[in-house]
């Protein structure tokens, strides 16, 4: 089976007619002008559960090459929507104390998209606490705090307990986390931002699977923000052979049989990411760092101080 993160990329992989899809509502918008692309999924029920493998809520993913542009006109129409979905989804924003919390691993570059971000966010937290509520209203900031706890390998804690030990101490009412993922589709690696009011697995995508970090397990709403970096070597494997007989006219049956019938062992857990990573990455990060900026403070105008 194929790996991916991306709901959407889940909900692609149904007909639209078949019966155990239901629960799960599919809708698409497309911004020309911007070059933008987005995609709800909204899982509404058990069945929609069942089907998806991810739980109920809602999965907002936006596509476009622009991520992979530079210069501030390329970037302003990407942190616009991802500022939109991110208020909507939270249910607004503003007027909340944030703990933005950057997973991965900054060693590695695929997986260093969540340290990144957080190096490039303007947090306030410390200076309302210092200056008061009249800094607050004066610059129209609210309190943000931000954290790249690292992965197990790095730390020996579980990044859900560390979580804890600081919504516990600051008591913060929202949690966001920025991720990397996984893709199935070579199309989406470093292109797409996929944004959810479920939480996230960290390390899901890559069989790397660690407690949940959800509403449940942390007991505050959370956000979660991703972008996927790579792609299952034996994910692109599976994908280039079932495009190449769907060509050649094979019926599902048969191309399900094929495909069912190929040895991956030989692979292990290669996963493919850009040769340009180093340079996408930093210009996702830049992207997300001024949407979520600009979230929380009018200090800063498309990513620069007023």
């Amino acid at each position: 089976m194929w790996r991916t993160d991306l709901a959407l990329e889940m909900r692609e992989s149904f007909p639209e007619d078949k019966e155990e899809i239901r629960g799960v509502i599919l809708t698409k918008e497309k911004q020309e002008e911007e070059k933008i692309e987005i995609t709800r999924v909204e899982i509404k029920d058990e069945k929609g559960e069942r089907a998806m493998g991810k739980p109920r809520g809602t999965y907002i993913t936006i596509e476009s090459e622009l991520l992979k542009e530079k210069g501030e006109e390329a970037k302003e129409p990407m942190v616009k929507a991802v500022k939109k979905h991110l208020e909507e989804l939270s249910g607004g924003i503003f007027g909340k104390k944030t703990l933005i919390a950057g997973l991965g691993n900054r060693e590695m570059t695929p997986d260093a998209l969540g340290p990144y971000v957080v190096e490039q966010l303007f947090v306030t937290r410390h200076l309302i606490q210092e200056f008061g509520e009249s800094l607050k209203k004066k610059y129209e900031m609210e309190s943000v705090s931000a954290i790249a706890p690292g992965v197990m390998g790095q730390t020996g804690m579980e990044t859900s307990e560390i979580l804890k030990g600081i919504i516990h101490e600051t008591k913060p009412d929202l949690l966001i986390v920025v991720d990397a993922l996984a893709a199935r589709n070579l199309k989406r690696v470093n292109t797409t931002i996929q944004l959810t009011d479920t939480g996230i697995s960290p390390g899901a995508g890559v069989g790397n699977n660690r407690k949940e970090l959800n509403q449940k397990n942390l007991g505050i709403p959370v956000i979660a923000l991703g972008v996927p970096t790579v792609v299952d070597a034996a994910t692109i494997v599976e994908d280039r052979m079932e495009t190449a007989l769907k060509k050649e006219g094979y019926s599902e049956e048969e191309i399900g049989s094929f495909l069912g019938s190929l040895d991956y062992r030989g692979m292990g857990s290669f996963f493919v990411t850009p040769k340009t990573i180093d340079e996408e990455i930093r210009l996702l990060g830049d992207t997300i760092s001024e949407a979520l900026n600009s979230c929380f403070s009018n200090i800063y105008t498309n990513g620069s101080e007023k």
